[in-house]
């Protein structure tokens, strides 16, 4: 790559010398000079070539002087780095050209050894801040990309050191899968500027819970949201941290959806599934698009425990997976669910509050499902009874629909 210098001088002669003291440079190819009389002929000069890499100038030249011109350059935006050159006695203006930000000076008459050693070192020092900023920039336009997915702090850390933990591998992850309720329907229904209200009030108050977790937005499609955890960076308490995050997510979805529902508009149940287990992790978004997502049968099971939530009556889904992973679970088993794409059964948990795991219905409830699981006759008393009590439990009133129309056990085909 060629540097271009610019050299500032109204000595007549200079021009001659500096041509043929860098004859071999100019030559190679490694450097190329041009010349200005003074500092608006300079500026001139730097405002038809910004390539420019590097200015030489004196101090003292007609209509504007070395000072001034040094001045003007580190006004602009793409502040050249500068060598200034004066006579030996003239310290006081060098000193000034220091302060006022030249990267080096030359003291008349040149030693044009001194010049070209002086050149390389200000050549490097400008590759170096051209290299920093490249960087920078490269670190800026990641983060911005990053900033969709990860929390702020983590899309910090990989902006800083671009690639780490984004290629494409497989790990074990925790994903949380969501989906709202009639949302076709509200589309259908509902002005474009209101929807478009709507749903980014929502998607950024989900992301802002995710985030609060330390979560990974993986996917954001309509009104359905993929999270995960323990990617990129380590979670050991990723399980832990899924549960603690659906449950943040499906309070605030429903505090969202009262506050709307006083406005008149209808928006529909949010429903949560978690799984956890092995995924295909990456940025999937090839050379031109960031795309950091996961693909597998983890993810897939987690968005059909989302949909199981249909069927059951409950908003969250665990799977037990999951729940076995947590330390102190608080929940209550749903059942085996024969999901669809899978050959075995999956044991899966509705997680509870603390108020709720520790009341009385919990522990009737967890009886009768005790009874169910047995095999035993007074299981559907037992959930009638649960019923008649907690006429809005409606997971119990779920086992007792399948009760009354001859099911048994707890396991379960969900269409």
């Amino acid at each position: 790559m060629t540097a271009t210098i610019l050299v500032v001088d109204d000595e007549p002669d200079l021009e001659a010398l500096v041509l043929q003291k860098f004859r071999r440079q100019l030559r190679e190819g490694s450097v190329s000079f041009m010349f200005a009389r003074d500092g608006l002929e300079a500026l001139l000069s730097l405002e038809k070539h910004p390539h420019v890499d590097l200015v030489v100038s004196d101090i003292n030249m007609p209509r504007m002087d070395g000072l001034s011109l040094l001045a003007k350059l580190q006004e602009s935006e793409d502040k050249k780095s500068t060598i200034i050159v004066s006579a030996y006695g003239d310290m006081s203006n060098i000193r000034t050209a220091m302060n006022r930000g030249a990267f080096d000076f030359l003291t008349k008459p040149i030693d044009f050894a001194d010049l070209e050693a002086t050149i390389d070192k200000t050549l490097r020092h400008v590759e170096m801040l051209r290299e920093t900023r490249r960087r920078q920039a490269e670190a800026e336009r990641a983060h911005a990309s990053l900033s969709r997915y990860f929390s702020p702090a983590l899309a910090k850390r990989l902006a800083a050191s671009v690639g780490d933990g984004t290629e494409v591998h497989w790990r074990d992850v925790a994903t949380i899968f969501t989906d709202i309720t009639g949302f076709t329907s509200l589309i259908e229904g509902t002005a474009p500027e209101l929807l478009g209200e709507l749903l980014n009030e929502y998607v950024s108050g989900m992301t802002d819970v995710v985030f609060a977790h330390e979560g990974t937005v993986a996917k954001v499609i309509g009104d359905a949201i993929e999270v995960l955890f323990n990617a990129p960076s380590d979670q050991p308490d990723y399980a832990t941290r899924a549960v603690a995050c659906a449950q943040d997510l499906d309070a605030w979805a429903e505090a969202f959806r009262k506050r709307w529902k006083a406005r008149d508009v209808n928006f529909g149940v949010t429903r949560i599934g978690v799984h956890a287990g092995p995924a295909l992790v990456g940025n999937f978004g090839g050379s031109r698009f960031f795309d950091y997502t996961a693909y597998g049968d983890t993810i897939n099971t987690a968005a059909r425990l989302e949909a199981a939530n249909k069927f059951l009556g409950t908003r969250i889904c665990v799977s037990a997976t999951v729940a076995n992973a947590v330390e102190n679970f608080r929940g209550r088993p749903v059942g085996d669910l024969m999901l669809r794409g899978r050959s075995e059964p999956l044991r899966a948990y509705e997680p509870l509050s603390p108020e709720s795991f520790g009341g009385p219905a919990a522990g009737q409830y967890a009886a009768a499902f005790a009874k169910l699981e047995a095999g035993d006759a007074a299981a559907m008393p037992a959930f009638a009874a649960l019923v008649g009590l907690h006429a809005d439990d409606a997971l119990a009133g779920f086992h007792l629909r399948r009760l009354l129309n001859g099911a048994k056990g707890v396991r379960m085909q969900l269409e």
